[in-house]
């Protein structure tokens, strides 16, 4: 494992950091009363399209697990479809679990499909970018000593994390604090984010920590 392809890592995880950040404040320029709790809906349309954007860029840009292999445009073509079906697959998962767990069925149904398509964004976006539509390939990162690369390490954590901050987001729905943030689904949004901002941060300084311990299947 070398130091550059950490800073790499790191490099692309700040990017990342930085997209959401200005989903935050460039909007306000254009929109008026622009703000993440008024306009919760707006920002989350926003912070989505951001970070995908950008991490599909850095994708195309550093192509960690790019395959010389099947190029032609008919692949391609065929890969992007996939990955739409994947991606909407997964909204509407997450969308059916929430459901599952308390969230209005009819009621708030747009919150709830957006707070879907935010985890989503966090979760799904970057497997398929590093990975591709390719299920098996997901299932291999999350078992034990399954990942290959520290990209695939770091997916594994940021993952983690977005899943662990809008579990602890959902925590203060149900207290009477009568906080405009502890609207469905506001603070599940905002742990999401949280959790997704603090695994970008982790998993390269845990990497690093534990680069000489870290041994990989194609090393």
């Amino acid at each position: 494992m070398k130091d550059t392809d950490i800073k790499k890592l790191l490099y692309t995880h700040l990017l990342c950091i930085f997209s959401i950040i200005l989903s935050i404040f460039i909007p306000s320029f254009f929109l008026e009363n622009f703000s993440i709790l008024e306009t919760h809906l707006t920002w989350l349309c926003i912070c989505s399209v951001s970070v995908t954007a950008v991490n599909l860029v850095l994708y195309l840009v550093v192509r960690p697990n790019v395959s010389s292999k099947r190029s032609s445009l008919s692949y391609k073509v065929t890969r992007f479809l996939k990955c739409c079906i994947y991606f909407l697959t997964s909204c509407f998962f997450f969308h059916v679990i929430f459901v599952l767990y308390g969230a209005p069925l009819i009621e708030l149904a747009l919150e709830t499909f957006s707070l879907a398509v935010i985890l989503s964004t966090f979760t799904t976006i970057p497997c398929l970018c590093l990975l591709g539509p390719n299920f098996k390939a997901w299932l291999r990162i999350f078992s034990r000593n399954g990942v290959t690369s520290i990209w695939e390490n770091s997916l594994q954590i940021t993952t983690i994390s977005s899943f662990v901050g809008i579990w602890l987001g959902a925590f203060p729905i149900p207290l009477d604090w009568g906080r405009p943030w502890q609207e469905w689904p506001i603070s599940c949004t905002l742990g999401a984010t949280f959790g997704y901002v603090a695994g970008l941060v982790i998993s390269p300084l845990w990497i690093y920590w534990n680069r000489k311990k870290l041994t990989y299947k194609n090393n």
